[in-house]
C-alpha cells in the first residue's frame, strides 16, 4: 500500500494512494488533485550515504590512495541533510545563481520505530517503508567529508511522492532507479549495486545513535550525476515505488517552494 501527506483545504492529512495515483482520504473520499499540495513523504532526521554505488567508488579508487585519504573508506561515509533542505513532489529547487546544481536519485528507507543497536539480522523488522529521494548537491571535491555548504542549501531533499510499505517490496536491493530531465533519461542505476545493503546502514548507524520513527535513511546515489538548469523538469522514478517530479528555478535570494 502506498502512503502520502497532503494539505487539503487547508489541513495536513494522511492519505493512502490508489492505483491511479489518486490520494483516497480515510473515508474513501477520493481528493481532487488540483486542490491539494504534497508534501515530503517524511517529517523525520534525514541520513545520507556517500559513496555507495560500486561504479562510483571504483572510479574514485585511484584518489583514495593518495593523501589525505591513504586507502578506500571501510565503513559507510555518512551525512546528514539538515530539516531546511526537505523538499516535495512538485516542489520547486533553486539553483544557486552562478553556481552547478546535480541531482540524485536515491532509494529512501523510512524508518517505523525507534532502533538502537539493532543488528543486521533484525533491522528490516524496524524499516515502515521505501520512498523515491532526490538528493540535491552542488559539485563536490571532498567524499570523505560532504560539505555542509553543498549539500544543505534550502530545499536540496525532494522525498516523495509517497512511501510504499516494506512488506510490498519484494526486494530492496534489486531496483531499478531512473532520472530523466526533461524527459530524456540522463542517469540509471539499481539498488543491486549498493555496497553497503540497508539492513548494514541500519546496523551502523544505530550502533551509535538511536533512530527514531519517520526518520529516512537515503542509500546513496549511482553514478552519473548531471547539472541541471533552470526550467528543467527533473523526474526521478523507482521502481515499484514511483516517480518524483520537481521543477528547477533560479535562487534569487528567497526561499525554495513546495
Amino acid at each position: 500500500m502506498r502512503h502520502a501527506k497532503v494539505e487539503y483545504q487547508g489541513r495536513v492529512r494522511t492519505v493512502t494512494v490508489g492505483p491511479d495515483d489518486l490520494p483516497i482520504g480515510d473515508d474513501g473520499e477520493i481528493l481532487d488533485a488540483t486542490g491539494l499540495r504534497w508534501l515530503p513523504a517524511s517529517g523525520g532526521t534525514l541520513f545520507g550515504v556517500a559513496l555507495n554505488y560500486r561504479g562510483l567508488l571504483e572510479a574514485r579508487l585511484p584518489e583514495f590512495h593518495q593523501p589525505p585519504y591513504q586507502k578506500p573508506p571501510e565503513k559507510p561515509v555518512l551525512f546528514i541533510k539538515t530539516p531546511n533542505t526537505r523538499n516535495a513532489h512538485q516542489g520547486t529547487v533553486a539553483r544557486p545563481q552562478g553556481e552547478r546544481l546535480q541531482p540524485g536519485p536515491a532509494l529512501g528507507v523510512v524508518i517505523g520505530r525507534r532502533a538502537s543497536r539493532v543488528s543486521e539480522q533484525d533491522a528490516l523488522d524496524y524499516v515502515r517503508g521505501y520512498t523515491v529521494v532526490n538528493e540535491f548537491s552542488l559539485p563536490e571535491d571532498s567524499y570523505y567529508r560532504p560539505a555542509i555548504k553543498a549539500k544543505c542549501r534550502d530545499g536540496f531533499c525532494a522525498l516523495g511522492p509517497w512511501w510504499v510499505d516494506r512488506d510490498d517490496i519484494a526486494n530492496p536491493h534489486d531496483l531499478t532507479l531512473t532520472l530523466t530531465v526533461n524527459g530524456v533519461e540522463k542517469q540509471r542505476g539499481s539498488t543491486a549495486d549498493l555496497i553497503w545493503p540497508i539492513p548494514r546502514l541500519i546496523a551502523e548507524l544505530s550502533e551509535f545513535m538511536t533512530l527514531n520513527a519517520g526518520d529516512v535513511l537515503i542509500t546513496g546515489t549511482p553514478p552519473g550525476r548531471v547539472d541541471v538548469s533552470e526550467g528543467d523538469q527533473v523526474d526521478t522514478t523507482i521502481e515499484s515505488i514511483g516517480t518524483l517530479r520537481n521543477l528547477i528555478v533560479t535562487d534569487h535570494g528567497g526561499e525554495a517552494k513546495q
